[in-house]
């Protein structure tokens, strides 16, 4: 039972095995004109289930029959009566909703590959940032221990034919 207005309808608990849809009628009428009076029943014994449903046409109504009613005697049972709240089934994020458990599947397979893609993202940044973090440590020991060494230049060198060197010998002049 879709409930229209959760204001104008009540919940009725703990009702007798013999109580039907005209004796909750009965018992709510003097508080208001009813909408609709409902019991769900039990599929398997076709009984209703302990329970039933009093809509009314107006709120003031409504109010006054949970306030009168509620932990009445009827048939020898403690009445309960509550505001209606909108049937629900199982399913959904947080347990119970108004929709079946397969109309959030796109948008929680979306959500499961976002929080995938983030944690990759978020390790490539914290491995940036390590190797980051190693290189300034290690430039900064370098520089207090003094190791800091400039890159040697290359020496070059000729090979030497000693006949070259012996000619220049003989060219020089005092």
């Amino acid at each position: 039972m879709a409930v229209p207005n959760p204001k104008t309808a009540l919940y009725v608990g703990g009702l007798d095995e013999n109580v039907n849809e005209e004796v909750l009628h009965a018992a709510f009428i003097p508080f208001g004109d009813i909408k609709d009076v409902t019991m769900p029943l039990d599929q398997g014994t076709q009984k209703h289930r302990g329970f039933g449903f009093v809509t009314y046409l107006e709120r003031d109504d409504a109010a006054a029959a949970m306030d009168n009613m509620h932990n009445s005697e009827l048939f020898g049972k403690v009445l309960t009566v509550n505001y209606a709240q909108p049937m629900k089934i199982k399913g959904g994020e947080q347990g119970w909703a108004s929709q079946p458990i397969w109309a959030d599947a796109d948008t929680w397979f979306e959500r499961q590959q976002r929080e995938l893609e983030m944690k990759k993202l978020k390790a490539e940044q914290d491995a940036t940032v390590k190797a980051a973090q190693e290189a300034e440590r290690k430039k900064l020991l370098d520089a207090l221990e003094g190791e800091v060494e400039e890159p040697e230049e290359p020496e070059v060198t000729m090979p030497v034919d000693p006949a070259i060197m012996q000619g220049t010998q003989e060219a020089e002049v005092p």
